[in-house]
């Protein structure tokens, strides 16, 4: 049931994000580091590889995966949101060919090669970071803008507000917006699980943190020497990142099964009766 989904997946998902945003403000000054994957000695969850706290490490390792994956999405949807619009309501065809055909190449590199390529040329910080993973996911998310606006803007009220001379602004925007505004948020959901895994995994591979940074996918890496010795070191921040994935693919199944009510036959044909009636008040 999507409740059910909507439910579990919120739980998990805020697990995480509280304490991703509000763990720093509990993280405290660092006390003198212990030997290397010790438990007990006033540290619930043991130490790392360094000797340090674990606790404090997950409490202040959460915010810039959070962050910079949020981050990216945005500037990601900043970008492909327009993009698809024009391409979408042009009637130049050469215009669609020139903003598409560049897309087009960077979807055929793989996602993380790209960010590893760009990586090996400049080193980039959190901030190069989320911004190659928002490049990366521009391409595929001003498709999916494009397909749902070019749906939308070829029914009659689209033609109708343009005989009327409506501007470019308040066709796009006022009207074929909203008709994507659905499909979008389901997408988005998706594609924050995607910049969450790739912002992971360039931290687990050393891109754009500090080897020893407090940050989840940089404690998963560094103390998995140390598994079998003090496992929760390397356990607690991938059930971290696992759960926030995983909360946020079932909040997208739960906002797609909502959606999917929307084809039921007395909804479909209260939607038909609404777009009839707003074509004959145009």
């Amino acid at each position: 049931m999507p409740s059910a989904r909507f439910a579990l997946g919120a739980a998990l998902v805020c697990v995480p994000l509280v304490i991703a945003l509000a763990g720093p403000l509990f993280a405290g000054e660092p006390g003198p580091r212990a030997a290397s994957f010790t438990a007990g000695g006033g540290h619930w969850l043991g130490t790392d590889f360094v000797g340090r706290d674990v606790v404090r490490q997950v409490l202040l390792g959460g915010r810039s995966v959070v962050l910079v994956a949020l981050s990216a999405t945005a500037l990601a949807y900043l970008v492909a949101v327009p993009l698809g619009l024009v391409c979408a309501l042009t009637r130049r065809h050469w215009l669609e060919e020139v903003l598409m055909r560049p897309l087009d190449v960077l979807l055929a590199v793989p996602s993380l090669l790209m960010i590893l390529l760009a990586a090996a040329a400049f080193p980039p910080g959190a901030t190069g970071l989320a911004l190659l993973v928002a490049l990366v996911n521009i391409p595929d998310a001003a498709r999916v803008v494009r397909a749902s606006a070019a749906e939308a803007a070829s029914r009659p009220a689209v033609e109708a507000l343009r005989m009327q001379g409506e501007s470019w602004w308040r066709t796009a925007v006022g009207h074929v917006g909203r008709s994507v505004a659905r499909p979008l948020c389901a997408d988005a959901g998706v594609r924050l699980t995607g910049a969450l895994y790739l912002v992971a995994t360039a931290a687990f591979l050393g891109i754009g943190v500090a080897p020893d940074a407090a940050d989840w996918a940089v404690m998963v890496d560094r103390n998995r020497t140390g598994l079998f010795v003090q496992p929760w070191a390397v356990v607690v921040p991938a059930l971290l990142v696992v759960a926030l994935t995983t909360g946020c693919n079932l909040l997208v199944d739960a906002a797609l099964g909502a959606r999917q009510g929307m084809s039921r036959p007395g909804a479909a044909r209260d939607v038909l009766a609404s777009d009839q009636v707003k074509e004959r008040r145009l």
